[in-house]
C-alpha cells in the first residue's frame, strides 16, 4: 500500500486498516525507513499477549516499574554517551 502526505504532512489510513489495527500508531524511525506500530489500548494486555505466559504471575505494577527504571537508565545511559562526545 502506497500512501502520500497532505500539505500538512498527514498520512491517512484507509478504514480497514484502522479498522483492524485501531487508531493509534508508534513512528519508528529506522535506518532506511519509517514503521507504524499499533499501540493496544491497554499496552500490558498486548505485552501479555504478545509473550504468552512469560510474565504470568507478575503483577501489572511490577512490569510498569521495571519498564520505567529501563527507560531511566537508557536515558542515563545517552546522557551520559552525549556528555562524554562534548568532552571530546
Amino acid at each position: 500500500m502506497s500512501k502520500s502526505t497532505d500539505e500538512r504532512g498527514r498520512i491517512y489510513l484507509p478504514k480497514d486498516v484502522r479498522e483492524r489495527f485501531g487508531d493509534q500508531y508508534r513512528i519508528v524511525e529506522l535506518p532506511s525507513h519509517v514503521a507504524l506500530f499499533p499501540v493496544d489500548e491497554d499496552p500490558l494486555e498486548g505485552l501479555r499477549a504478545a509473550v504468552g505466559d512469560a510474565f504470568e504471575g507478575t503483577e501489572d505494577a511490577d512490569l510498569k516499574a521495571d519498564a520505567r527504571e529501563a527507560i531511566a537508565r537508557e536515558v542515563r545511559e545517552e546522557t551520559d554517551g552525549r556528555s562524554q562526545d562534548d568532552e571530546e
